[in-house]
């Protein structure tokens, strides 16, 4: 995104246009941005040719995933869902890996039926429920064993991972002890090592950390992996200092690492390669007034874009017109829900705004409409992938029709 001549455009389209043609809210995507980023992690990696399987879970249209799929990716799915929707887009089941604490009895029968690469264990009594399927199958199925490396990843509790108070994957007791099962099961064949410990993360350091356990882990078992799963969550910049994860350094870690371990390095990205392709357009509905704040309140809300509310995230905020005009009080965007976390954003001099005005939420493209619901009864907005001047409608805006 970028002004020209004031105005806030999306590729060479402005939002405005995109507002009088499609209303508010809105929720737009940058073709552009999409293909640098998947460039992008690709050169930062290419000295070992990672498995690179997108996180459905980021971003689940189904449009999105096509166009994913077509540089290549494979897919992390965590619900049969997710698996049958990648499947759906083209995805190769040979590059896709089942994540998640919880699989169902149905949910393993499907991914055991569709062939897929991996299904990623996290507990001994999951492990036993896939040797018992694979069984009355007659199938040997490859799976692989989460490691929870207690590696505090610097983040978001809520979106933390890694530690040994988290649910996911297992300690390296438990580890050691499902590797044996393993090798004495007639039905289970253990290909890889997986981890992943937490979200939104801009240092290398806690994946260096991660790295050195998997190392010592290892070593110990004295097991063969095809596969290391190094997992996910490199962050993005949600605001104006730029802060971002360096690959160069994280790259340099794996590649001592390999030197020790011949294994194929699957990644797991999501917001990395979706998460600041999207944004959210949306209109002023009224300026309310009060002593110390003035309130934007707008017609996009917590059920359109939930990070705010469930994490405390911050996003950054952009008119779609530049004005020369500051406002010398704070202003509070919210949405009309009947909740007070619904909220987006503070601001002090912010530049001066009247109702009916074009606000733009941005950096929205993972876990904005894959997080949103239809509370209060509340349509999903429309989703829009914008190519240079072309705009590709990727899914309908829901009518009270089709909720009601």
């Amino acid at each position: 995104m970028k002004y020209i001549n004031k105005k806030l455009t999306i590729e060479n389209i402005s939002v405005e246009n995109i507002a009088q043609k499609y209303g508010t809210p809105t929720y737009c995507y940058s073709y552009k941005k999409l293909k640098e980023n998947i460039y992008n992690f690709k050169k930062n990696f290419k000295s070992f040719s990672p498995l690179i399987c997108f996180a459905v879970k980021s971003n689940t249209n189904i449009n999105l995933i096509k166009e994913i799929k077509k540089f290549g990716l494979g897919a992390d799915v965590v619900s049969m869902g997710e698996l049958m929707m990648a499947i759906k887009a083209g995805i190769n089941p040979k590059k896709i890996v089942f994540s998640g604490v919880g699989k169902t009895k149905n949910e393993i029968n499907y991914a055991i039926d569709k062939n897929i690469l991996l299904i990623n264990a996290e507990s001994k009594s999951e492990i036993i429920e896939i040797d018992r399927i694979a069984k009355l199958k007659k199938r040997k199925v490859k799976i692989g064993i989460r490691l929870n490396p207690n590696t505090d990843a610097k983040t978001l509790n809520q979106i933390s991972t890694g530690k040994k108070d988290n649910k996911f994957g297992v300690n390296e007791k438990t580890f050691f002890q499902l590797v044996n099962y393993c090798k004495n099961s007639n039905n289970l064949e253990l290909k890889c090592l997986s981890v992943h410990i937490g979200s939104q993360i801009l240092d290398h350091k806690p994946y260096q950390k991660m790295l050195s356990v998997i190392d010592k882990v290892i070593k110990k078992v004295n097991y063969k992996f095809e596969f290391i799963d190094l997992g996910g969550g490199m962050g993005i910049s949600y605001n104006n200092d730029k802060k971002k994860l360096n690959y160069k350094k994280y790259n340099t870690t794996i590649k001592k690492f390999l030197k020790n371990h011949k294994s194929k390095i699957i990644f797991e990205p999501g917001r990395s390669i979706v998460g600041n392709t999207g944004a959210l357009i949306s209109k002023i509905i009224y300026i309310k007034k009060s002593e110390k704040k003035n309130f934007i309140i707008l017609d996009a809300a917590m059920n359109d874009l939930m990070r705010p509310a469930l994490y405390g995230a911050a996003h950054k905020t952009l008119p779609s017109t530049i004005v020369n005009k500051r406002s010398n009080k704070t202003y509070e965007f919210v949405g009309p829900i009947c909740e007070s976390t619904d909220k987006f954003a503070t601001y002090k001099n912010f530049q001066k705004l009247k109702e009916k005005d074009l606000i733009v939420l941005c950096d929205v493209g993972a876990y904005g409409m894959s997080l949103s619901s239809n509370y209060n009864v509340r349509p999903k907005p429309v989703e829009l992938l914008i190519k240079g001047s072309k705009i590709k409608v990727i899914r309908k805006r829901q009518s009270y029709k089709d909720l009601i």
